[in-house]
Parts: C-alpha cells; sequence; structure tokens
C-alpha cells in the first residue's frame, strides 16, 4: 500500500490523523536494541509524531489553510501547500516563504526537516523534468504525487565518515551502490549518514555527494523509496523525547519532548528500486551537477533559511526574557549583546526576503529563489547560529543552571519556599515564571536536544570550506567575479606611476606632465 492511499479523499492533503496512520506500514525501524513495532506510539518519538501531524491539521484548518494552501497544478482539482506547487512568480514565492514560515512556528523553529525541506526539490520536478533525461517521466510521476499527498520525505546524501581517505569505489560495502540491474529495477546495498526524521516520513530520496563519483559507475545512482520497503533499516540515535518525557515533565524540557527529529543510520541490505522510481542511473555528470542544476539548492536554501530565521525570532524572544527575569536587561553590554542577535535575526528575513523577492528565470515559465542570496544564507549560518548560542550563554551565564532539578519540586512545600524567595525573578516576575522560562533556554541551548541543534545548524549546508568554495566557483561560472575584477581594472586605469591618467583629477602639487618621481 502506498503512504497516499491512506487519505480518505485524494483530492487533498493527509490529515493529521491520516498521517499518523500512515506510518504504521510495518517499517523497519530500531532503538534501544530492539525493532519498534509501531513509531506513532514508542516513547522515543510519540510526541514528535503529534508535532508533525499538527502540521498536516494546519492544511485543514480555516483558519491557516489560505496562507498554507493552494490548488493544484497537476489537474487533480485539489490543493496543497504552497510550497510544493513549482513557484513562476516573486508573488508566488512571497506566498511560499509565508506558508513555510507560518509551519515553522508551529515548532517554533525547532523542527528543520519537515515535510516542505524536500518540497524543495519535489516541486522541481515537473518544471525540469526533462534534466532527469530517460527518466523524465518518473519526475513527473513524483511531482504529482508528492504536491496532491503533501508527502513527507526525507533525503540520504552523505556518505557514513568511514575510510573517507579512500576513493569511494574502495568502500563499496559501505556506501551505497547497484548491486544487480533487472528488468524490473535495480538492487543497492550500503549505508547513508543521519537521515534526519526517516522513521517518521513516507519516502528516502536517496542521492549521493560528488565524493561518491567515481569511475565506477554503480555509485552513481539517485531514487526514492518508501520507508518500508524490504531491506530499508534505521538504528536511530538516542531518543531526546524519550528521556525528557522519562526524567522531566514538558515544564523542564518543553522542546526535547516535542520536537526531537530523531535521525537514523540508514542502511539498505539489497534493497529493490523499480525502474519508475530511479531518477539518475550510472551517470556522474548528472551527480556532480545535481545541486545547482536540479534547481534543489535554491529551494532548499529557501525553506532552511526561513525556518532558521523563525528560530531566531524565537531565540531573541526567549534572550529578552531571560535578561529581564534575572535583571540583566539593565546592563549596557547586555543591551548591546541582544541587540546582535535580533541583528542577526535580520540578516536571515534580509536573505529569506531576497530570496522571494528576487527571483530568477528557469525552466517551462518557472522560477527559482535568488542564488546570491541563498548562498550567503549558507556560508554565514555556520557562523550565526554558534554565534548567537555564545551570546546567549555570556548574558544570562549561570542563570542558565541556577535551576532546580524538575517541576515536582515545586509540589513540595519545604522546596517551593526557598525556591520563591532564592530564586524568584527580577522585575516583579515569579519564580515559577523565571524558571520556566530558564529551562526553556537551557533546552534550546544546554540539553543533548540544544547540543544536537548546534550541531546541526553548523552542518545543515555541508562543511563550511566546501560552501566557500561552491560560492567561489559559482561567481567565476557566473561571471560575477571576473565583473568585480573588471572594477578593479577600472579603478587603476585612472592613474599610473605618472599620476592621474585623464584630466578629472588635479595632478599632485609639484609633480610635471610625463614626470616620474618615483623614478627620480
Amino acid at each position: 500500500m502506498r503512504a497516499e492511499d491512506y487519505r480518505a479523499d485524494k483530492k487533498r492533503p493527509f490529515t493529521g490523523a491520516e498521517y499518523i496512520e500512515s506510518l504504521k506500514d510495518g517499517r523497519e525501524v530500531y532503538i534501544n536494541g530492539e525493532r519498534i513495532t509501531d513509531v506513532t506510539e514508542h516513547p522515543s518519538m510519540r510526541n514528535s509524531v503529534r508535532s508533525l501531524a499538527r502540521l498536516y491539521d494546519a492544511l485543514h484548518d480555516e483558519k491557516s489553510k489560505e496562507r498554507l494552501t493552494s490548488p493544484t497544478d497537476t489537474g487533480s482539482g485539489g490543493y496543497t501547500h504552497k510550497f510544493f506547487r513549482v513557484a513562476r512568480s516573486a508573488d508566488d514565492l512571497v506566498a511560499q516563504q509565508g506558508a513555510i514560515a507560518d509551519w515553522a512556528r508551529m515548532s517554533y523553529g525547532w523542527m528543520g526537516r519537515t515535510a516542505d525541506y524536500k518540497a524543495a526539490l519535489m516541486n522541481t520536478l515537473g518544471a525540469n523534468a526533462d534534466w532527469y533525461g530517460e527518466f523524465a517521466d518518473n519526475a513527473r510521476s513524483w511531482h504529482k504525487r508528492a504536491q496532491e499527498s503533501v508527502l513527507f520525505m526525507n533525503h540520504a546524501i552523505v556518505n557514513p565518515p568511514i575510510d573517507r581517505h579512500k576513493p569511494a569505489d574502495a568502500v563499496k560495502d559501505v556506501y551505497v551502490h547497484i548491486t544487480k540491474e533487472t528488468d524490473a529495477g535495480i538492487y543497492v546495498s550500503g549505508a547513508k549518514v543521519v537521515a534526519t526524521s526517516s522513521a517518521l516520513t513516507h519516502y528516502n530520496f536517496l542521492a549521493q555527494s560528488s565524493a561518491t563519483v567515481t569511475e565506477d559507475p554503480s555509485l552513481s545512482v539517485m531514487f526514492i523509496l518508501p520507508m518500508n520497503a524490504p531491506g530499508v533499516k534505521m538504528f536511530c540515535r538516542v531518543s531526546y523525547e524519550e528521556a525528557a518525557n522519562t526524567v522531566g515533565q514538558p515544564f523542564d524540557y518543553p522542546l526535547s519532548s516535542r520536537f526531537d527529529e530523531n535521525d537514523a543510520i540508514l542502511v539498505l541490505d539489497n534493497v529493490f528500486v523499480p525502474w519508475e522510481d530511479v531518477l539518475v542511473l550510472r551517470d556522474a555528470r548528472k551527480i556532480l551537477s545535481f545541486h545547482p542544476a536540479s534547481g534543489f539548492m535554491h529551494g532548499y536554501c529557501f525553506q532552511g533559511c526561513t525556518r532558521l530565521a523563525v528560530k531566531l525570532d524565537f531565540l531573541a524572544g526567549l534572550l529578552a526574557k531571560a535578561l529581564r527575569c534575572t535583571g540583566g536587561d539593565a546592563f549596557r553590554g547586555n543591551q548591546a549583546m541582544l541587540g546582535e542577535v535580533i541583528a542577526i535575526r535580520h540578516q536571515f528575513w534580509a536573505f529569506s526576503n531576497a530570496m522571494a523577492r528576487n527571483p530568477i528565470e528557469w525552466a517551462d515559465g518557472a522560477v527559482l529563489p535568488n542564488l546570491e542570496a541563498a548562498l550567503c544564507y549558507r556560508t554565514f549560518m555556520s557562523e550565526a547560529y554558534p554565534k548567537v548560542i555564545d551570546l546567549i550563554r555570556r548574558t544570562v551565564a549561570s542563570g542558565l543552571i541556577y535551576l532546580p532539578s524538575s517541576a515536582k519540586d515545586f509540589a513540595n512545600p519545604e522546596i517551593d519556599r526557598y525556591l520563591s524567595q532564592y530564586v524568584r525573578g527580577s522585575n516583579d516576575i515569579g519564580h515559577k515564571e523565571r524558571i520556566k522560562i530558564m529551562k526553556l533556554l537551557w533546552d534550546a541551548t544546554g540539553s543533548e536536544f540544544g547540543g544536537r541543534h548546534a550541531l546541526y545548524e553548523l552542518n545543515y549546508a555541508g562543511a563550511p570550506e566546501e560552501v566557500r568554495l561552491q560560492v567561489l566557483k559559482g561567481a567565476q561560472r557566473g561571471g560575477i567575479l571576473e565583473e568585480m575584477e573588471a572594477l578593479v581594472d577600472t579603478c587603476m586605469s585612472d592613474y599610473d606611476e605618472n599620476g592621474w591618467t585623464g584630466d578629472t583629477w588635479l595632478q599632485p602639487l609639484g609633480s610635471k606632465p610625463g614626470f616620474n618621481q618615483a623614478a627620480e
């Protein structure tokens, strides 16, 4: 049974309940030494499932439906999330930006790989289908399927950090590769790094990084497969949600307990992929050009930047509250650092706005978010997020850990009466409110959940050095660097060793026309 068949009405996206039901498909997920029989009820991810289900319900809620959805362009007569359609104007992109931001606000920016993330690729497959050559019809089919259902897809692109000093074809026992080709399709085996939220998605888009491209064509492959396909196995990292709900209350871990996007080691053990789900086969050129040529880079930067901007809204507001409840808001230095956090927030909204309002023309009348703004986001996000966390730690300092162990302490009068005096908030803020603010800030910045997000945002767009090299290569290919150098050449042509070359500026005092003072 295909994931989209769980919908009662084929002309609309999943409801939250249908999304939850669609995950009960026998997928092979492991955690803590055991196989999970039902990911929607297991304590490691059941609240995260419900956080995601809320997003689907918002597509049907009359209060949010208009901002989030638009008619499909597939001829189904239904409607879809706005980012699942390809944009054809700046107005379309602005509307998509609003839909992305509204979904992000439902998790306060803390769930990055929601269904609209992979829409950054799926919404391009229709307009850019010809790029996939012999598999163009597959691209069109998946564009239609994803849009009409608002399918939740994850991706796995990066190779495991094993034997990376060797050529990829020397690590075929680990890296994903084709093991057999038949009339019906291909068989693949191998593993991929941290397939975020894979246990809670419908399908996986498996692609390759440029580092995988070698003379061995069996490594040059891209395809889509259902998460319950035989041989697909997910080995999850520790669940911050389960830990939070075991040792604490929502008051203690308000983010960890409901927004944990579990990452998994994705293993394919002789998995069959039918031809209709293949997008690239034994084509190193396609692998190397995929990110810019497919439109995916433009789209995922647009979604990622908008989501990060919402997250920075949240962190700036939370820092302001933390400083107020400790009395730290009265100090000029703290005010300046809060101002810097807000300025960083402004920076990423500016990038998102530039991507939406300055689109570039693309295939079949479609437009893509502005690439230069997208590359700026990719370059500076790895610096900005650690900077924000550092500013929070510097300003709030020991306030982050001057906290009782649990919300249960309030129920003990012998504890609570001391907390009310010695952990009371400044500015007439009560002790429970102060502790609530600080526990939220700790969960955001200091817990395992917060630590994972620091790593996530740092590496979200790839290795920082590689991102910067891509910016350089893009400027070289697009002629932008040449224009920059030409501007310098124009400046240098204004003068030579004898003085100004034109008559706009007056020569230095004491100089003579044609006289080279340096030579004298």
